[in-house]
């Protein structure tokens, strides 16, 4: 009987990503999709540019990346639950960017800089798919 074949090795590193987590209340609280998605971008352009100097963020925005960059868009029930998530990913050496819409000082979204899912997927393996 012949052993099954080992998939080929792949010469290409694991791809990178970033993690994005919105509050799940907003809708709720009235905010339009749009609002919403407008602060997830804010958080995802803001954690980009502040992580522009790293190599994986650099990776993640070569012109070879840009048609195929990956995000994993999770939610939090409220403030409480992502500014928790904020000092924990701060007390991990996670980099990350606390979106907090102004003037009012609420904290919105969250978005990681980018980096391989080995490494960020345990601060997030209790955080359900965004709805």
């Amino acid at each position: 009987m012949a052993a099954a074949a080992a998939p080929p090795a792949s010469d290409s590193p694991p791809p990178l990503l970033q993690y994005v987590v919105l509050r799940k209340d907003l809708r709720e609280l009235g905010w339009p999709l749009g609002s919403v998605v407008a602060q997830a971008c804010h958080a995802c352009v803001a954690a980009l540019w502040l992580s522009r100097e790293e190599g994986s963020t650099q990776a993640y925005c070569s012109p070879e990346a840009l048609d195929s960059m990956h995000k994993v868009v999770l939610e939090v029930k409220g403030e409480t639950q992502l500014r928790a998530l904020a000092e924990a990913l701060q007390a991990a050496g996670v980099a990350h960017k606390l979106w907090v819409e102004q003037p009012e000082g609420v904290a919105t979204c969250l978005a990681t800089a980018p980096g391989a899912k080995e490494a960020l997927a345990v601060h997030f393996k209790r955080l359900a798919l965004a709805k």
